[in-house]
């Protein structure tokens, strides 16, 4: 019996033993993943270690307090007139009318909502195209400010999706600094700020997920697609009325405008980056418009199986698949079919060659083209033009 419970002990010592073990190696573990502050000689907390500081970052909400107020609100109001008519789903009057045979219309006021930033101190605001096109007013709402603001459109560019509101003010503005898009980088903390669903000035935290993001974009306004070709993919959550609110580093600079969300994926936003803006703002606010180069061409890349057709010794340049009427490469005398193989004695490897040379054109610029037409080779000349709004 005395040995029995010899055996007892020995075995619970054991385990007492190895439990002991597991923790300690759980607590060892839990240290070396997540590192907390040091404690110094007398007593005081020491600096975070690297992998502590990085994934906590404490300066957000000073971020947040300094440029917050340069924030807005922005609303629109937009007029739609709609047809009223009291056959319109009869199916037989439809048959023997039509869809276009209307009575009389009715005007429709809806209203919109996003964000903006103010840039200067003369009140020029950066917003997103989508949030105030068709808009018949501009409301802007400043923190600090008792009433809203009336805001004009300065200019806009809906390719790019950009618009620069002004309001004018007796009292001075808050404004925000624009940063540099092309040094942040990748896996950086970023903060977004925005009127999600009309919440005023919520805060979104993310780190940037990736660069030159190429994306198309349904635009439900206007039934139309936008494409996108160079976004800032951020995990910041980015909501409706996020839309034109800036995308902040965490020296407290702008470095994109919050764009669109993926709706098929959560974590998924993105931004324009604010270096593509800048080589374009002071054109929008003197002129109110973006002047882009352009020859008037639709492109196709080339396949493995077009190279044999077209008697290619490899897969390189791009195939005209339509030519604009009345542009300048009608003008020059290209026409569909025609493989680009060389712009300037620069070869073409694909499409992307093509309009890259074209948008770094200036307006009436030569640009002399090798092409492939019916087996032969052509030099072709094209005097790069403005492209129509």
């Amino acid at each position: 019996m005395k040995l029995i419970k010899n055996k007892y002990f020995v075995a619970v010592l054991i385990g007492l033993t190895i439990g002991m073990a597991v923790v300690a190696g759980g607590i060892f573990a839990y240290n070396s993943i997540y590192p907390s502050k040091t404690a110094t000689a007398d007593g005081t907390e020491g600096a975070l270690t690297l992998a502590s500081s990085a994934a906590l970052p404490t300066n957000i909400p000073d971020i947040v307090d300094e440029v917050s107020d340069a924030v807005v609100y922005i609303e629109t109001t937009i007029e739609t007139q709609t047809s009223v008519n009291p056959f319109f789903n009869d199916p037989f009057f439809k048959y023997f009318f039509g869809d276009d045979f209307n009575f009389r219309t009715t005007p429709q006021i809806s209203k919109g909502l996003g964000s903006g930033f103010i840039i200067d101190t003369q009140g020029h605001i950066l917003t997103n195209e989508h949030v105030i096109s068709g808009a018949k007013s501009i409301s802007v709402t400043v923190k600090g400010f008792d009433e809203p603001f009336t805001a004009t459109v300065v200019g806009k560019d809906a390719s790019m999706d950009l618009a620069v509101l002004k309001i004018n003010s007796s009292k001075k503005l808050p404004t925000i600094s624009l940063g540099d898009s092309d040094s942040a980088r990748v896996g950086e903390w970023v903060i977004a700020i925005g009127n999600p669903y009309r919440l005023d000035h919520t805060v979104t935290v993310g780190v940037i997920s990736a660069k030159g993001r190429p994306i198309t974009i349904a635009d439900q306004s206007t039934g139309t697609t936008r494409v996108y070709n160079n976004l800032i993919q951020t995990d910041a959550a980015i909501n409706p009325g996020n839309s034109g609110g800036p995308l902040i580093s965490l020296n407290g600079k702008v470095i994109g405008i919050n764009t669109a969300v993926n709706a098929q994926a959560q974590g998924i936003g993105f931004a324009i980056p604010i270096n593509s803006v800048k080589e374009v703002l002071d054109e929008l606010i003197t002129s109110g418009s973006i002047t882009r180069p352009y020859i008037g061409v639709a492109l196709q890349d080339m396949t493995k199986d077009l190279a044999e057709y077209f008697k290619l010794d490899e897969v390189k340049g791009a195939i005209i698949a339509d030519v604009v009427a009345g542009s300048p490469a009608e003008k020059a005398g290209l026409q569909r079919g025609d493989v680009i193989l060389k712009i300037n004695d620069q070869d073409i490897k694909n499409s992307n060659d093509v309009s890259t040379i074209v948008s770094k054109s200036k307006i009436n610029d030569k640009l002399v083209l090798v092409i492939l037409r019916n087996g032969q080779t052509k030099y072709v000349t094209v005097t790069v033009g403005k492209k129509p709004e």
